[in-house]
Order: structure tokens, then sequence, then C-alpha cells
């Protein structure tokens, strides 16, 4: 039999989170950001949850294709734009929209032979200070635009850094509407953080942007979290014990014995390492589920196994039936068959980082499927 590691996509969670940030931007278009394969998920996998989105908001042009291929026919768009001029041949081919953050894709566009003019997002540095045109040279660029026969609609984008914590949006958002004012063409601003925590009509446009919180995790973990805002785990990485131990006072468990037991315990060993994505750097006491029971990780972790303090089994007045279908279910992250749910974010907070990464880390070799 495989080895006992799934990653479950859970469409119609997938589909409450869409709802949620649609919710929250009423008035607002939302593209459903699929960038890194839908943040680990699988464009596949998750489209059935997220095709009550009005477009797809992506990177490469291969994700592209693929969303093209699942049937898709509404907007796509390239969040980064192209990255050389035959790159624009497919945008016209697949019917892309793409952003336009620098004057070198401007150049390419003035070059470019084409029946079918583009739609492009014009994109504005704000404070961002990553991607886009400094609002003293916004509009310069929004002119040469206008002015090329290759180019249909403009539309006028910019990113927000701070919409998950204290400085917040005000400052950016003065800047790009003071630039704007008097332009025409649709506005796309808020990513998951500004869609949720500043609404409108504090940020009001014609399309959100929301990534993280589609896929249940809180935008602002650990102000909120994500039942706070109403959000529900889409991916659950479950696994199994595959064997137990017993320990006695003064023995360790796992590589450079970091873990010694103080009295007699007994620990399950789980076929989950950190080549399947679990971060190596969650040491003793990250949180997980066994048979919905909330325990911890001991010791470290290593390439293909974890091992999980059993005690609070014993408390709770369960026993470990090994090689039952459903008597010894470790919930890495997200729903157990129980119904508890230990949030991504929490994992993440214990490897000193964030849900999007440990989405984006799930290894090849964990095998996906949709539910």
């Amino acid at each position: 039999m495989p080895r006992p590691i799934q990653a479950t996509i859970h469409t119609e969670s997938l589909r409450h989170n869409l709802a949620r940030a649609r919710a929250a931007a009423p008035d607002s278009r939302v593209w459903a950001v699929v960038k890194a394969n839908a943040y680990g998920h699988g464009i596949e996998l998750a489209f059935d949850g997220l095709r009550a989105a009005d477009g797809f908001a992506l990177l490469d042009l291969d994700e592209a294709r693929r969303v093209r291929a699942l049937g898709w026919r509404g907007p796509v768009l390239l969040l980064e734009g192209v990255f050389e001029q035959r790159d624009l041949e497919l945008c016209s081919r697949l019917d892309l929209w793409h952003t336009v953050h620098c004057d070198e894709q401007i150049d390419m566009l003035a070059t470019h032979k084409t029946n079918l003019p583009h739609r492009v997002f014009l994109k504005m540095n704000s404070g961002m200070n990553r991607l886009g045109f400094t609002p003293e040279r916004y509009r310069s660029a929004w002119t040469r635009l206008n002015a090329l026969p290759q180019v249909d609609e403009i539309s006028l984008m910019t990113h927000f850094s701070d919409a998950d914590g204290a400085p917040g949006i005000a400052a950016q958002m003065a800047v790009f509407v003071a630039v704007t004012r008097d332009l025409p063409g649709e506005r796309s601003l808020s990513n998951s953080a500004a869609t949720l925590r500043h609404p409108e009509p504090e940020t009001a446009s014609d399309w959100v942007r929301p990534g993280i919180a589609i896929y249940g995790s809180a935008p602002d973990y650990p102000d909120r979290c994500a039942s706070d805002w109403d959000l529900l785990p889409a991916m659950t990485l479950a696994s199994k014990i595959i064997a137990t131990q017993d320990l006695q006072a003064g023995q360790s468990v796992g590589y450079g014995s970091s873990f010694t037991a103080t009295e007699p315990m007994r620990i399950g060993v789980v076929a989950c390492g950190y080549a399947d994505g679990y971060p190596r750097v969650c040491g003793t006491g990250t949180p997980v589920l066994v048979n919905g029971v909330r325990t911890r990780t001991i010791g470290r972790v290593s390439m293909d196994m974890l091992a999980v303090d059993l005690g609070p089994l014993a408390e709770a007045g369960q026993h470990l039936g090994l090689g039952t279908a459903a008597a010894n279910e470790v919930i890495l992250w997200g729903r157990s068959s129980q119904g508890t749910v230990l949030d991504i974010d929490e994992v993440a907070r214990h490897a000193g980082t964030l849900g999007y990464e440990l989405m984006c880390a799930l290894a090849p070799r964990v095998p996906s499927l949709a539910d």
C-alpha cells in the first residue's frame, strides 16, 4: 500500500472562502489568485472551488495555459506581466490580461505586432517598492500606453505593503488616489488583508485580489485567526502513526537527542517529515491532532518521520489501534475526521514563518486529492 500521507483539498471550503471575500467587497469583482500552483493546493484541484470567481490572477504562462485548459473563458491576469517579447504572442493567443510595471514592458508592447489590442493593468509603486512606476512617473507611463495601438483598455493597480498591520493603507491609498484621480480605467487595489481589514468604501475599487484568504489562512495572523474571519481550511495534511515507543525517564527521542523524557511516556511515530514539506524547524511542542485530540511533536523532525506525544490521548480515554483504518489519524494541519481544526497559521508560527510558506512547500511526493 502507499505511504500513509495525503493532502486533501476541500472544495467546499474554497467556495466558502471565496464567497467570504466577495461579501467583504460586494461592489467589486474578485480575482481568485492562483499563483504558485494555487498556493500549493494545485490549480486543477482548486479550480472547481474557485470557478465562481470573476477572474484568475497568476504569475506565469504555464499556469495560464492550465487555467484555460480547464475550460475557463473569463479574464486571466498575469500579475507580473510578461518577461520577454514573445510572451506577448501567447497573451494574444490565450486572451490574457497582463500587468505593466516597467518601461521595458511598454517597449515590448510598442513593437508587438497584433490584430487584437491588449488589456493591461498599469501598476503604481505607491510605497511597496517592489514593482511599479513611482507616483512621479505613473502618468507619463499611462500616456505612453494610451498612445499605443497595441493597447486597448488600461486598468490602474497598486499593492499595499502594510494592510495586515498597524501602518495600514492610508498613506498608500492617498498617493494612489491623488495621482489617478482623473485617469479613466478600472481600479484594482486590495489583497486579502486589505479586503478583510479595510472594506469598502475605504478601498472601493472595481477588482479585489484575495489570495491567502481563499485558502483559509488569516492574512493578519496572529492578530486574528482564520475563524475570526470566518475562513475554513482549504488544505488538510494528514498522515498515520506507523509505530509507537514507550520511553522511560532519561531516554531521548530522535536526532541530536533534543528531547529527553522526564517521566515514563508513550510516543507515536508519524509518517511525515521535512521531505514532505513539514518544517524541520518545528521543534518540540508544535501542535498536532491525533484522532482529533490535540497533542504536540517531540524531538526533531527528520526527513520522513516525526514523533508525537500520545499522553493526551490516554487522558482522553483513547487507545491506538495500529493497522486499523481510522484509529491512528494524524492531522499536521487542517480538519480532522472528528471535525477538530488545527490552523495552518498556528503550525507556521512554531516554524517562525507564515501559513503561505507551508502551503507552497508541500512536496510533490505527497499525493493530493480534492474532496
